[in-house]
């Protein structure tokens, strides 16, 4: 029996449930090491790669990707604490994000987190004293799995623009530091200050309004 190279690559680093997120990306054209660096920061946490099926946000959050139960109905079916449909349903949404903004990787993980593709989202310390928001925190749990420059790694596999992790912070470091513009649902200044778990996000909506402007 033959073993893939890149679930077997994973879970020699510790990912929790490797198979299943492998299996999500590859349906949905992500890279299988940035799903896994989100399932990482979703329900491991800094320092570690591995990720737990769990319940977390004040019990909001379900499963491998903590699919909020505020905003997703999926959340409440017994599927949300299966790690495959769990990760499956994360990387739609994913993959619907990284095509609304380009392919641009760092706004499509902080559209992801807090609603908005120049939100800081949910910030992170990490053992070296680093607060990192949602996207960046992603993106270091990333690096931590490849082991590769952060310059010169292309995170995304889609049709769409392949976005550089050096060129996503070149872009992150020319957004204006006003507060970003959120729609109401993601308004709520306590949001901000959480540490660590997911802050509640409209996905569906989002998609839903991307695909009637296309329409």
């Amino acid at each position: 029996m033959s073993i893939d190279p890149v679930t077997s690559q994973l879970a020699a680093s510790g990912v929790a449930y490797a198979p299943a997120i492998v299996n999500a990306a590859r349906r949905y054209n992500l890279d299988p090491d940035l799903l896994a660096a989100v399932a990482a920061q979703e329900t491991g946490g800094p320092d570690t790669n591995c990720g737990a099926n769990v319940v977390g946000d004040g019990g909001h959050g379900r499963g491998l990707f903590q699919i909020d139960d505020r905003w997703h109905a999926f959340a409440f079916t017994p599927a949300a604490m299966d790690p495959a449909q769990n990760a499956d349903y994360a990387a739609g949404m994913l993959s619907g994000l990284l095509k609304q903004y380009g392919g641009n990787v760092h706004e499509a993980l902080s559209a992801y987190n807090a609603g908005s593709p120049t939100a800081e989202g949910t910030k992170t310390r990490w053992a070296d004293g680093s607060d990192l928001g949602y996207a960046d925190s992603v993106l270091r749990h990333y690096q931590r799995l490849t082991g590769e420059s952060a310059q010169s790694t292309a995170i995304a596999e889609s049709s769409t623009t392949v976005s550089s992790v050096g060129a996503l912070r070149a872009q992150a470091q020319s957004l204006p530091v006003t507060p970003p513009i959120m729609a109401p649902a993601f308004a709520n200044a306590s949001h901000a200050s959480r540490s660590y778990h997911r802050q509640a996000t409209d996905y569906l909506a989002l998609l839903n309004d991307t695909d009637e402007k296309d329409s």
